[in-house]
């Protein structure tokens, strides 16, 4: 059977052998009760990663955010975030809808940066026409490209100079550290709370971690619990993601050798608009026009190859041999 080359997502990769094997090997116990040793222990892993006090296993990113946003927000308080981050734009403005908190999108550069004199324009004065700002969500890496790390300590040095605290959507961070070379706790450092995935790159089936301080995971365990987000015996994915931080991570550096390869190719079909400075991780951008990529999609397809509209991203599952197949599809269809 012809094997599917999926670039969809990093989100459809399937669990390996050797991860299958250690969620049925993990020891288990009731986690709602605290009781689940595998599910504790990727906390703590995680936790002590990106040198923070605790973590909270999660089902999603998308869960864990709104935990976050929760645990640092009151009603009627205020996110300051970007318009292309995760949590404006593609979390269903959860936030807002069930949580009663105000979201602040500042528009980022072509690469997903904003800078600290935006954060400060968007902070509001004490007054009871305004929310109160309260919380600065920044994200890393954005749609695959590594945000600089001296403007994130700026902002985040800014939000606490107005007593803001500060969120980072990691859910890609390891990415980031791999293609910056800068460790996890160094990219997390000034940040009070962040939000890493497993699901994503690395290849666990579900699952996010949400670090912070004691008494901030203490408190996102009790929203955790109100969002029906509490699992039992959680450590099957927990040892899922053990597996995939101790096997994983530093492979993802074939994911980023694959998209600079299959952008590097792309770059030489002009409809394709590659702009190679922006394939700074796992994720390549082509931009022909609505028509075209209509029938590009079509033809990789009978190739089984997938793509989702402009955007291709490498994983665990897309080898080598799979991109010089997709280099030679494309390369087909342009002749």
């Amino acid at each position: 059977m012809q094997k599917i080359v999926d670039f969809r997502s990093d989100t459809v990769t399937q669990p390996t052998p050797e991860m299958k094997q250690a969620m049925l090997n993990a020891p288990l116990g009731d986690d709602v009760f605290g009781e689940d040793p595998t599910a504790n222990l990727l906390e703590e892993t995680v936790a002590e990663r990106f040198g923070k006090q605790a973590g909270l296993l999660l089902p999603s990113g998308t869960q864990s955010n709104f935990i976050a946003m929760l645990a640092h927000c009151q009603r009627g308080e205020e996110v300051i975030t970007a318009e292309e981050y995760h949590v404006f734009s593609y979390e269903a403005r959860g936030a807002s809808v069930l949580g009663g908190i105000s979201l602040h999108p500042l528009s980022s550069t072509a690469y997903g940066a904003i800078n600290a004199a935006q954060v400060e324009s968007a902070i509001k004065e004490d007054d009871s026409h305004f929310p109160i700002s309260k919380l600065v969500s920044l994200e890393n890496t954005v749609s695959g490209c590594v945000q600089p790390q001296e403007s994130i300590r700026e902002i985040t040095t800014l939000a606490k100079q107005h007593g803001l605290n500060t969120h980072l959507d990691g859910a890609r961070i390891f990415n980031a550290s791999i293609a910056s070379g800068i460790a996890p706790a160094e990219l997390a450092n000034g940040f009070d709370s962040v939000s890493i995935c497993l699901s994503k790159g690395l290849g666990t089936p579900a699952g996010s971690v949400l670090v912070g301080d004691h008494d901030f995971i203490r408190y996102a365990r009790r929203q955790r619990k109100m969002l029906g987000g509490g699992m039992r015996q959680s450590g099957m994915l927990a040892a899922a993601g053990l597996h995939a931080l101790k096997h994983h991570v530093e492979r993802l550096a074939d994911d980023h050798q694959n998209a600079k390869k299959l952008a590097t190719a792309f770059a030489k079909i002009p409809s394709l608009n590659v702009d190679l400075e922006r394939v700074q991780s796992n994720m390549v951008f082509i931009q022909p026009d609505d028509e075209e990529l209509t029938e590009l999609a079509a033809f990789l397809k009978t190739r089984d190859i997938i793509i989702s509209r402009q955007r291709l991203v490498l994983h665990l599952d897309i080898t080598a041999e799979m991109v010089d197949k997709t280099i030679s599809a494309v390369n087909d269809f342009y002749e």
